[in-house]
């Protein structure tokens, strides 16, 4: 099948010239005769556009394009066995299936149980070469196949690749005829069947769907295509930006005799090169003078053409790149270990993104549909995405890159059941995971990579720690998150290293204490769930949420609590992230901002943008939260700083902790409880501790969360509890009195009462409304001098 070529675009200027180049390579392909659909549970908006022409016809690989190519997508014959049998040449298969649509999917056309036990696919089609490729190599590229493939083209058998969710290449140049050629390809799949003593790596699939587990997506289910190059040519080129001199590292990986040949690399923006630089097939760098940062704000993309230049000078091969100057790292902000994008201090707010569709299940149908999900993100008011224990094409890494989101990208895991892995299962997971970090190098977006979640498919926690450092060494550039709620489930413990302490709290938030190495975040919370009939479908009947609400307006209202209690914990804990459960429903599971067919948004999305983006902007201008300095052996009292409580001060009731109006005129006794003696901290002489004046050896403590006046009995619990830490004001003036023994919790009246609090929300006296104000007091004179 001859496709028409479109010569290169010429370049321009803005993030939608991205776009249109990418749009521009894309070769116009006579429409695929496609099988058509079967019905499926949930119609999306574009489930009627999947198969009106070639199934997903867009150039595949945007971070690294050339002007031929020819996409393969479309009908394929199938032949589904139960049975390792040897494939079938110059045999007509006898079903039909679109590619690259998974067979458990309606866009596919067959729509199998998601329980069907014929592990072994086999799929055909012919294709013609183009006349003009003509003394190229060909490439035949595979997006992602499910799990174990092997390739034969003209009854030869040209490779196999083992892996899920990586891309892998064939040349096929020798074994082509030069007319009609036959593709053969035979996929192995178990999902977690465990049959013959495999365990591969599936993230969410398996062949019981229920819960927070889903249907298979097994065998091909990204774009197959062609592409011709030269014999001596480029296979693949990383790109790392450097800030601190404003050049782009680069590194090219060639295929075939390079022997004399060099590279240029020129960096553009829109039309304009702005650097350059030669080099060989190490590390080299190109300048970017005066680089405009790549930010979620400010989503700039570089272009980057690469020349291989043979020893005479002439071009041999050339490819076109994008490229965004940013870096992230971790650095103190206010003495908090905090992640920083560009140099600078952002909370990351983001949801769980498992990308499952009704339609087409692992695929998304159409390319715009594929963008939907990051632009609903934007939308929504996120700077940041946790791709859950999948890859996505790399379309969808492109998309993330343009709008600008930062991409937390899990390692797809092993079951989650209890299991053991051999050593050659580990192993082979290892590899995967390798692969995938090899194939994401160069996108912008990508600032973090999570590599077990929850215990699943874990087998000894010094594993653990080996793989997290394995990839922290593969790639420094980013955060490594070792384990992702390593507090959950079955989880093997805390592995203690990588970038990221992260904990799972349903409904939450909550957070662990940053530490002098790791950043705190939030790697799962939320999942509130709200019915939507007529927009929801599940596998086994069933329907799950962490916690139902009765309509939008009040999934909207709990929503925005939980927000202004992750931005508590934010200032007092020092959480730095949190990842909200979810941003579509998924099957049964209905927690999603949208449903699954992303046909209804669930929740108010104004006042959801709002609380996003005010979370965001107060991270931005975080307060100081140094220490501050109290008079040690003199009298104080302790004043309101709430907005029309101010004429009340902290005194004791009854041993308990109360705030009351106290002025010139009240009683003797009201104004020596309202009186405390600043100590040295009974637990720490760096904090502090309040002992009553009209109780001496009684002091200022918290039990159970509610705050008390107790005798000092010298036990550790009671001096710990009775010890705070005085900060500025976490309205910015004044003091708050954090906790010794529960950092990022202060001393906080509500409704007259005082209690201990981190304004997380869930009791009352935790809600996260005016948190900041009733926490923060003023050390005014006292009123028992």
């Amino acid at each position: 099948m001859r496709q028409r070529v479109h010569p290169r675009p010429p370049w321009i200027r803005s993030l939608l010239a991205v776009a249109t180049l990418v749009a521009g390579l894309l070769v116009a392909a006579p429409a695929a005769q496609a099988v058509p659909a079967k019905t499926p549970p949930l119609t999306t908006p574009w489930t009627a556009q999947a198969l009106s022409g070639t199934p997903l016809p867009e150039y595949p690989r945007p971070q690294m394009t050339r002007p031929d190519w020819q996409n393969l997508n479309g009908e394929w014959q199938l032949r589904q066995s139960a049975t390792d049998d040897p494939p079938q040449f110059g045999t007509t298969l006898p079903e039909r299936v679109n590619v690259p649509f998974p067979v458990e999917s309606a866009l596919s056309g067959v729509r199998r149980s998601p329980g069907d036990d014929r592990s072994w696919l086999y799929y055909r089609r012919l294709f013609t070469v183009p006349a003009g490729w003509a003394g190229r190599q060909v490439q035949l590229h595979f997006g992602a196949v499910d799990w174990q493939t092997t390739v034969w083209v003209n009854g030869v058998q040209v490779g196999s690749h083992t892996g899920g969710y990586d891309a892998f290449t064939f040349d096929v140049t020798a074994r082509l005829n030069g007319g009609s050629n036959e593709l053969v390809v035979k996929v192995f799949d178990p999902s977690d069947s465990r049959q013959n003593g495999t365990l591969p790596p599936i993230g969410k699939q398996t062949r019981t769907p229920g819960g927070i587990f889903y249907t298979p997506s097994s065998g091909i289910w990204q774009t197959v295509w062609l592409e011709p190059t030269p014999a001596a040519s480029i296979s693949s080129v990383d790109l790392y930006p450097s800030l601190a001199d404003n050049r782009l590292r680069v590194r090219v990986f060639t295929r075939g005799n390079v022997s004399g040949h060099s590279v240029l690399a020129e960096a553009l923006d829109g039309s304009t090169v702005v650097g350059s630089a030669t080099g060989g097939f190490t590390e080299f760098s190109v300048p970017v003078p005066n680089a405009r940062r790549w930010s979620p704000d400010d989503p700039f993309l570089y272009h980057l053409r690469v020349t291989l230049r043979g020893s005479g000078g002439a071009t041999v091969d050339r490819t076109t790149h994008y490229f965004g100057m940013r870096e992230i790292t971790t650095g103190l902000v206010n003495g908090v270990l905090r992640p920083k994008l560009n140099g600078q201090f952002v909370f990351q707010v983001g949801t769980l993104d498992q990308g499952y569709w009704p339609d087409g299940i692992y695929t998304a149908p159409t390319d715009a549909a594929l963008a939907f999900d990051l632009q609903k993100h934007k939308d929504l008011g996120f700077n940041m995405v946790r791709k859950h224990i999948k890859v996505e094409p790399q379309r969808w890494f492109y998309h993330a890159d343009r709008l600008g989101l930062l991409v937390w990208q899990d390692v797809p895991s092993l079951t989650a059941q209890d299991v053991n892995p051999t050593d050659a299962q580990q192993a082979q997971f290892e590899a995967e995971a390798r692969e995938i970090v090899d194939e994401h190098r160069s996108s912008p977006a990508v600032v973090a990579y999570t590599v077990y979640n929850e215990g699943w498919g874990e087998r000894a926690l010094a594993d653990t720690r080996r793989v997290g450092q394995a990839v922290k060494d593969q790639d420094p550039t980013r955060l490594v998150n070792t384990h992702s709620g390593y507090n959950c489930c079955q989880s093997l413990g805390n592995p203690g290293n990588g970038d990221i302490d992260d904990w799972h709290v349903y409904v939450g938030p909550d957070s662990p204490q940053p530490s002098g190495s790791r950043i705190a975040v939030l790697g799962e919370f939320g999942g509130l769930g709200l019915r939507t009939p007529r927009h929801e479908y599940s596998p086994n009947g069933n329907f799950l949420a962490y916690e139902w609400q009765p309509d939008s307006t009040a999934l909207t209202n709990r929503y925005v609590g939980l927000v202004q209690g992750s931005r508590n914990l934010m200032i007092g804990r020092g959480l730095s992230a949190s990842v909200y459960t979810e941003i579509t429903d998924v099957e049964g599971e209905l927690n999603g901002f949208l449903t699954y067919d992303r046909q209804v948004v669930k929740m108010d999305q104004a006042r959801v943008r709002q609380a996003n983006q005010e979370l965001i902007a107060a991270s931005k201008a975080l307060g100081n939260s140094t220490p501050v300095a109290l008079p040690v052996g003199q009298r104080r009292s302790l004043r309101v700083t709430t907005p029309g409580y101010t004429d009340r001060y902290l005194r004791h009731r009854d041993s308990l902790a109360y705030t009351e109006v106290v002025t010139a005129a009240s009683p003797a006794l009201l104004k020596a409880d309202a009186t405390y003696t600043i100590r040295a901290g009974l637990a720490d002489p760096t904090c502090y501790s309040f002992e009553s004046v009209n109780y001496p050896g009684q002091y200022l403590r918290h039990a159970y969360s509610r705050v008390r006046n107790s005798p000092d009995d010298g036990s550790a619990l009671m001096r710990a509890d009775a010890t705070w830490c005085a900060r500025t004001g976490l309205t910015g003036s004044g003091v708050s009195l954090e906790s010794y023994n529960f950092r990022g919790s202060y001393l906080r009246h509500y409704d007259s009462q005082v209690w201990l609090s981190n304004g997380a929300g869930g009791d009352a006296w935790n809600t996260p409304t005016m948190w900041t104000a009733d926490s923060t007091w003023t050390v005014a004179e006292p009123w028992a001098p």
